[in-house]
């Protein structure tokens, strides 16, 4: 019986191979650079395959990516000649309603989690295109629309199911397995694969409000001070956020809940000066979810570099505004609130006093361009590398060990090599913003 035929009669899912079919598609991701060839992909439909395919990566000692949403800039999901753990298959979510519980699967998509909760009136914290994995954002920490209410994804996640290096299947909650669910709560894909998420829901509503008015480079400094000393005084349910790119800077806040708040702070927007564009009003949750997602979807070329800051001064926005480039698209996001109030010893992430997340982020479709646009999302991130307090993991390129320096603070990441010591020491799991087991 041949390697291939075994895992075949193991798996309840796919086992995929260069030549068949559906090779090519199932080795896409959403960054078309990404071009390379596993020697099998495991689309997996239980944690059964999960295990299986672990298992017999070790055996042959091949490298073991894992993909969900496929989101990750580098495209780690995706080993050369390794095994690619695809987890889509797994992707349903169930809601209880009553108990404002979500049990979603490791491969669901944060649309599917968006759609299923919504119909009940509840959410949780998720990012902002409804494309991206539910488990890559967790894992990281996960930034969206409603973390200054209710914290970071991270935050709202009760227990997690796990595959370990090992092949073994574990529950990690605050009473069981605590330390491996401290780590996992934005300490990225490093202790294992997650094959079920519980979160807590929160009653939200289904409506949402949007601000955004958009200014000409040459006044956008004077703006974003004033944008900048409104989102220091901004409710919970704000989120202000900033994009420049394309000539214009783009300034605003989103609200979500009840919009009755969010009202009275469009006449402080804009007394900031008259735009030459704005987009007011009202729109369902679940649509503002998905605004973001890419209309070029899996076909573009993609980079970017991002900061964590802890303030925004006046030299800051001065940078800002000098080093927005054609080709780059730059924004800014607003933390505090409820990120800011649990305890950095309570989890993982390590930036819980960050003002705001910057990121500088190219896309573009000509392989020719590849060095020209990388250089220039670096040369506008490293404008802003003076102001800078750190990085979020979700948010790392290819910073490698520096980056992993830069997301957590000494002795948090000190805890995090002795936890990924404990869980995998042997580093099975490395293609990730990598956390080295201690020795």
């Amino acid at each position: 019986m041949t390697t291939y035929t075994r895992i075949r009669e193991q798996l309840d899912g796919q086992l995929v191979l260069p030549g068949d079919e559906h090779y090519d598609r199932a080795r896409t991701v959403w960054n078309a650079m990404v071009d390379r060839r596993p020697r099998m992909i495991v689309r997996c439909a239980s944690v059964g395959d999960v295990v299986a395919a672990v298992r017999t990566a070790r055996e042959l000692g091949l490298e073991i990516g894992v993909r969900c949403g496929g989101h990750g800039v580098l495209g780690l999901a995706v080993p050369a000649d390794g095994v690619m753990i695809d987890l889509t298959p797994m992707n349903g979510v169930r809601v209880d309603a009553e108990r404002r519980r979500a049990v979603v699967q490791g491969g669901a998509l944060l649309g599917a989690l968006d759609a299923a909760a919504q119909r009940h009136g509840l959410a949780t914290t998720a990012g902002n295109v409804s494309h991206t994995g539910v488990g890559g954002l967790t894992l990281g920490g996960g930034m969206g629309w409603l973390a200054r209410q209710y914290g970071l994804t991270c935050d709202n996640v009760v227990s997690y199911e796990v595959v370990t290096a090992a092949g073994d299947v574990v529950r990690a909650s605050r009473s069981e397995n605590p330390d491996l669910f401290w780590g996992l709560r934005g300490g990225g894909g490093n202790f294992g694969i997650v094959t079920s998420f519980e979160f807590q829901l929160h009653p939200v509503g289904t409506r949402a409000f949007v601000a955004e008015l958009s200014y000409p480079l040459e006044r956008a400094a004077a703006v974003l001070r004033g944008w900048r000393d409104l989102s220091t005084q901004a409710p919970r349910a704000a989120t202000f956020a900033v994009s420049l790119g394309g000539g214009l800077a783009t300034v605003g806040l989103v609200w979500v809940g009840r919009p009755d708040g969010a009202s009275s702070l469009v006449p402080e927007l804009r007394a900031l000066g008259a735009p030459v564009t704005e987009n007011v009003g009202e729109l369902s949750y679940v649509d503002l979810q998905r605004r973001e997602d890419s209309p070029e979807g899996y076909s573009m070329r993609r980079y970017w570099k991002g900061h964590y800051l802890h303030g925004l001064p006046d030299a800051a926005v001065d940078a800002l505004v000098e080093h927005a480039a054609n080709g780059v698209g730059v924004s800014l996001q607003a933390y505090g609130g409820t990120i800011a109030d649990v305890p950095d010893e309570d989890s993982a992430f390590s930036q819980r006093d960050a003002a705001f997340e910057y990121v500088a982020a190219a896309k573009w479709a000509d392989p020719a361009e590849d060095t020209e646009r990388m250089a220039l999302a670096r040369r506008s991130a490293a404008a802003m590398e003076p102001f800078a307090s750190g990085a979020y993991v979700n948010a790392l390129s290819d910073e490698g060990s520096a980056g992993v320096r830069r997301a957590y603070r000494p002795a948090k990441l000190a805890r995090l090599r002795t936890l990924k010591a404990a869980y995998d020491p042997e580093n099975v799991f490395h293609l990730n913003q990598n956390i080295t087991p201690a020795t």
